[in-house]
């Protein structure tokens, strides 16, 4: 069952990144290009919505690399304290499973 329960959350977190991935070049571009068409009705042209529109894309663009590059660099980075960061890291997860057997004893 809590192999289960991981699985899932590994699903909804993916979901997630996946959404974010969308909206972060959906929204640059949604709005500048409501911008371009505010504009060009405000100034009667025809171009600027185009210009705009090619702005908002870029920076949606620039915001998914971005985005990219810090998954990928927190993926590809080695526990930050180094071996004896780990070992502390291991006994503190000991210490946390014997505090919650213990706390489930005295129930």
């Amino acid at each position: 069952m809590k192999r289960r329960k991981d699985d899932n959350r590994i699903v909804f977190q993916s979901l997630a990144m996946i959404m974010q991935f969308g909206l972060n070049m959906l929204v640059p571009i949604c709005i500048m290009s409501a911008l371009g068409v505010w504009l060009d009705g405000k100034f009667g042209t025809s171009y600027l919505t185009i210009i705009l529109f090619a702005a908002g894309a870029a920076a949606g663009g620039q915001n998914v690399f971005r985005m990219a590059k810090r998954i990928s660099d927190a993926a590809d980075m080695p526990h930050a304290s180094g071996p004896e960061g780990r070992e502390k890291d291991k006994d503190k997860k000991g210490d946390f499973r014997e505090n919650n057997r213990e706390a489930e004893k005295g129930e």
